[in-house]
């Protein structure tokens, strides 16, 4: 078999029915050996029997999710490609042969572009202001400037795609993150991506609100993102603040600033340096969830980053530190400003080197091979 087409279902009653008969049309135009699978998420309205009836083979999902339905839908199908989309009457199931051409010519992932960045179009009704003109091209630049994906809209839910490809990814969510995932690991992956032009139709349904949600949706999705690239999030703010935290103490020590310039200094160096510390955490936690695979740079991280020498530095800061916090309480009454001077920066290094010893326990634990 050929292809296969997938669609999530959840509560669909008023439009799977139509959208199962257009996919099956389609099949029989083009001549191609294929199938129609139904991945109902739970339905409690008659879209499992409806799609049955129309002639596609429905697959029960209990687990709920977006990306649980996909799942158990793509691993059910029998075809050498997959072709998803969403069930709403939204997406047109009569317009496959640009996709399958696209993968018949070697293409691993091909993207449906509802934008005219790409040269698609939204039909009058059919995407909201806010997603069209904000949301999507948001995450969309985000992804080409963050992953390197090469398509012109990311949220797209109508895409096809090798079942080897899709079985390379080892994709993990099992909600609406599902397609965001795709996206970026066959992106990471350097996989041969290609996207064709659709047209976005208004939702169909009319029993029931779509299951989008602009802003839970919109912060899912930026989170999500994050996640994959700490970098952003963690890393490049607190290598900024760790700047600041050592200009800080340049300014105060050449300036004489006071104890007020030392206090704000440290505090800079102290957040600066914990939000390095997270962005190595999380990039690790990522890799081990099979979210992001491993590079170079965290492979010669881990390998140069061990426990032992991670307590070592980090039990010299600590110690450095506790000695300068006794040489401030052996300065002399009278002289209450120059103890002052001497505790700040002593006790920022103490809490250095405890951070240290923290997080070098961690990340040997989340480093750990294992099954």
């Amino acid at each position: 078999m050929e292809l296969s087409i997938v669609m999530p279902c959840l509560n669909e009653a008023d439009t799977i029915a139509s959208c199962v008969a257009r996919a099956l049309h389609s099949l029989a135009v083009a001549g191609v050996e294929g199938e129609v699978i139904v991945a109902d998420n739970g339905s409690t309205d008659d879209s499992a029997a409806l799609a049955a009836a129309a002639g596609a083979r429905v697959v029960s999902v209990p687990a709920r999710g977006y990306g649980n339905a996909l799942m158990s839908g793509i691993e059910a199908a029998r075809g050498r490609f997959i072709l998803m989309g969403d069930a709403d009457a939204s997406y047109d199931f009569g317009a496959i042969e640009p996709f399958l051409a696209r993968l018949r010519e070697g293409w691993e992932l091909v993207q449906g572009c509802r934008l005219p960045a790409g040269g698609g179009w939204v039909a009058p009704g059919a995407m909201p202001w806010l997603h069209r003109w904000v949301g999507n091209p948001l995450f969309t630049l985000l992804a080409r400037w963050w992953f390197g994906s090469p398509v012109h809209d990311t949220n797209c839910g109508l895409r096809a795609f090798t079942k080897e490809l899709y079985r390379r990814l080892d994709q993990r969510c099992t909600g609406m993150e599902f397609a965001n995932e795709m996206l970026i690991k066959a992106s990471l992956a350097r996989a041969r991506i290609t996207e064709v032009p659709i047209t976005l139709h208004p939702d169909g349904r009319k029993a029931h609100r779509p299951h989008l949600r602009t802003f839970r949706d919109g912060w899912r999705t930026l989170r999500f993102y994050l996640l994959f690239c700490p970098r952003w999030l963690f890393l490049v703010p607190g290598l900024g603040l760790m700047l600041l935290g050592v200009a800080g103490y340049a300014l105060t020590a050449t300036a004489h600033a006071g104890n007020l310039g030392l206090v704000v200094a440290s505090l800079l160096l102290l957040c600066g340096y914990q939000s390095v510390l997270f962005a190595f955490l999380t990039k690790a936690f990522a890799i081990n969830e099979g979210l992001l695979p491993m590079n170079r740079r965290m492979a010669a991280f881990f390998r140069v980053m061990t426990l032992e020498r991670g307590l070592v530095a980090g039990a010299v800061a600590l110690a450095l530190g506790l000695a300068g916090l006794g040489l401030a309480a052996g300065q002399p009454p009278t002289r209450p400003e120059g103890a002052l001077q001497l505790a700040v920066p002593a006790a920022t290094l103490a809490t250095l080197g405890f951070q240290t010893v923290l997080f070098s326990f961690f990340a040997s634990l989340l480093g750990m091979r294992r099954r």
